[in-house]
């Protein structure tokens, strides 16, 4: 009898233990999270912070708790998914790089849209990657600098003007070349070249806004041009004049003083159909300017959601509210 008692007991030990392994295992290779969607000024993400192992996948039971919120990845090909009041929405990711991803939302969900963002930490042994810091750091431009263009065009300059002008601009067609100066400072050096002394200020201009045209290309517009609308269009305007619906309503998040903003207040929008303020920009600096935010306004940084290919096409498509014919 005390055998069999024995035998039973080891049996059920060996069952047992092998259900407590498959549970644990399974536990392991599982990771199931409730991520609530609320405008930021309720909450934003809860969590905002999550953590996945790489090649593990992360299954998110998304909900919005208020108004409809959208959620994406940055710099991923991942569509972005709608999430509806009370309703549960299943999305499996898994992410094959250890790293910091970026989740935002993609809805214009209020006035601080923007601030709705969250990370997922990505846990195992990386890759050491060589870092090229962005072009306004490698020339060393000051990008928080004020700047107004002390020339600028007497009409908007046309590309396809500058096109049938029909002289050399190679030199000034190139990318390095392109993305190191503003239009003013082309304008300035092809006035100064004693070669095109014939031609007119405003002819010059067409040849700048020419230029310009030749560093971008239509599919780069037409992907920027949503990517505008879908994320700088409510405080920039859909004519970029800076008064999008959002432009002067942004406010503190979570209750904080108005204090804790003095000397930080946040400033309107820039007003992209400004000669003055655009013309003397280069590209660089709007690419900065994109990547980074602006300090001490309510400009975002968008370096964690747009891949450095998308921010030379936004700072492309910038420069076609000064210039005809860029599409």
């Amino acid at each position: 009898m005390n055998e069999k008692l024995a035998l039973v007991f080891v049996i059920v030990v060996l069952v047992g233990g092998g259900i407590a392994i498959g549970f644990g295992w399974w536990q392991g290779q599982s990771n199931i999270v409730t991520l609530h969607a609320r405008m930021p000024e309720t909450g934003g993400w809860i969590p905002d912070n999550l953590t996945v192992a790489a090649n593990q996948p992360l299954d998110l039971r998304l909900t919005s708790d208020d108004v409809q919120h959208g959620f994406a990845i940055g710099q991923s090909d991942q569509p972005a998914v709608d999430i509806n009041p009370g309703v549960v929405t299943e999305l499996t990711l898994k992410f094959d790089q250890p790293g910091t991803y970026t989740y935002y939302c993609t809805r214009w969900c209020g006035v601080n849209h923007w601030r709705m963002r969250g990370t997922i930490t990505v846990t195992g042994e990386s890759v050491e990657q060589v870092v090229t810091p962005p072009l306004f750091v490698q020339i060393g431009l000051d990008i928080d600098a004020p700047h107004e263009a002390e020339f600028i065009p007497s009409s908007k300059p046309s590309a396809q003007n500058g096109e049938n002008l029909r002289f050399e601009l190679s030199a000034y067609q190139t990318s390095e070349y392109y993305r190191s100066h503003s239009p003013e400072q082309a304008w300035v050096d092809l006035r100064k070249d004693l070669t095109l002394a014939a031609y007119s200020d405003l002819q010059l201009w067409d040849a700048v806004a020419f230029i310009w045209q030749t560093n971008t290309s239509e599919d780069a517009l037409s992907e920027a041009e949503e990517l505008y609308a879908q994320n700088c269009a409510a405080c920039h305007g859909v004519s970029g004049a800076g008064d999008g619906v959002f432009s002067d309503q942004q406010v503190p998040v979570m209750g904080e003083a108005d204090e804790a903003f003095s000397g930080h207040e946040i400033v309107l929008p820039t007003d992209f159909t400004d000669p003055h303020h655009i013309l003397s920009a280069s590209p660089a600096a709007l690419q900065g300017k994109l990547i980074r935010g602006g300090m001490g306004t309510g400009m975002p940084m968008w370096g964690v959601i747009f891949t450095e290919e998308q921010t030379w096409s936004l700072v492309s498509y910038l420069y076609s509210f000064q210039f005809k014919e860029v599409h």
